[in-house]
């Protein structure tokens, strides 16, 4: 072997040994690409702020942390999506809370019937229990980073429903696997249609159903409204979502960039939650102006519906485990909530 080659190899052999001691701290291979799902359909305020924060992130950890949204529900519904989170297919998604009822049961405390008599008592309750719920999802195997109010929900339909027995004719839609929904439509004696958010739409077209709940936001973001006439103007339960990560993967983030992540979309979630209160009152004035009629309900039929939120709180308890600190600091605006053994 001459000189020439000799230097050749070790050339050769200094660059292997820089890469092998060096490569592994390179940004390229400490990358992590987190796969999200959301229903949020593309170009929406949620959309346009995740992919904001997504963008801050990237530039502040050096492009080590990327983001995949999969907007619009073309991953399916929310329990499609945390059952994609667990075979790794996906890593997180932007759910309701009602999503993780099973591993975290003190997240349906927020959509429980009549919590809040306003927006304004439950962002004074928000500020003690936000930070429990946060603890408890991530305790249970998913970070989040804060919640995102959907405002108040209602019942909105083809025809009026002026009361209970009028509620009782029409063909009504919940969520798939709606603990409260089920509930509230086992008092009423009716059995509601159960589909996920993705085929209402379909449902409402085709007449499958003709009665939902929902938020006025919602129902614009979603196109819902467009299938409905009359909303019953009786707030049923406070709508919340977030963004939540498998706290595995998370994990696997490095320290400092984990602290990143947890800041920027904490931060947007916080912009979305402020958002959204201003919108939910823009969009009631949307509907109202696109020929959406709103029903009062009489003082009598008001004490009526009422009745539901005890029945479907005390059925809850005996089948969730409530955390009783949790529970206490929820529903310390509601003088009536059943105590807890």
């Amino acid at each position: 072997m001459g000189d020439r080659d000799m230097k050749n190899m070790i050339k050769k052999l200094v660059l292997l040994l820089v890469v092998t001691l060096f490569g592994f701290n390179s940004p390229v291979l400490q990358a992590r690409t987190i796969k999200i799902a959301t229903l949020s359909p593309e170009g929406t305020f949620w959309m346009k702020q995740m992919r904001a924060g997504a963008r801050k992130i990237e530039k502040q950890t050096q492009g080590r942390v990327k983001f995949k949204f999969y907007p619009g529900g073309v991953m399916g519904n929310d329990e499609s999506v945390l059952r994609k989170i667990r075979i790794g297919q996906l890593h997180g998604g932007a759910i309701t809370l009602g999503t993780l009822s099973q591993s975290s049961p003190n997240v349906t405390l927020y959509g429980l019937p009549y919590l809040f008599s306003n927006l304004d008592d439950a962002a004074e309750v928000r500020k003690t229990t936000d930070p429990m719920l946060m603890q408890d999802i991530e305790k249970n195997g998913f970070v989040s980073f804060g919640f995102a109010q959907g405002g108040f929900t209602y019942l909105m339909s083809k025809e009026p429903v002026r009361n209970l027995n009028d509620l009782r004719q029409r063909k009504s839609w919940i969520p798939e696997k709606s603990d409260i929904g089920l509930l509230v439509y086992e008092y009423i004696g009716v059995s509601p249609i159960a589909l996920p958010l993705s085929d209402v739409l379909t449902g409402l077209q085709t007449g499958l159903i003709n009665t939902i709940i929902t938020s006025p936001i919602g129902a614009l973001a979603l196109q819902w409204h467009t299938h409905v006439r009359y909303v019953t103007d009786q707030p049923l339960n406070y709508l919340t979502a977030m963004l939540v990560i498998d706290k595995k993967i998370f994990k696997k983030i490095d320290k400092p960039d984990r602290k990143i992540v947890r800041e920027v979309m904490g931060d947007v979630y916080k912009k979305i939650d402020k958002q959204n209160k201003i919108d939910n009152i823009a969009a009631r004035k949307a509907l109202i102006n696109q020929g959406v009629k709103f029903i009062k309900l009489s003082d009598a039929e008001k004490t009526e519906w009422e009745k539901i939120d005890d029945y479907v709180i005390k059925k809850l308890i005996k089948k969730y485990d409530y955390d009783k600190d949790i529970y206490t600091a929820v529903t310390v605006h509601k003088a009536d909530a059943p105590k807890l053994n």
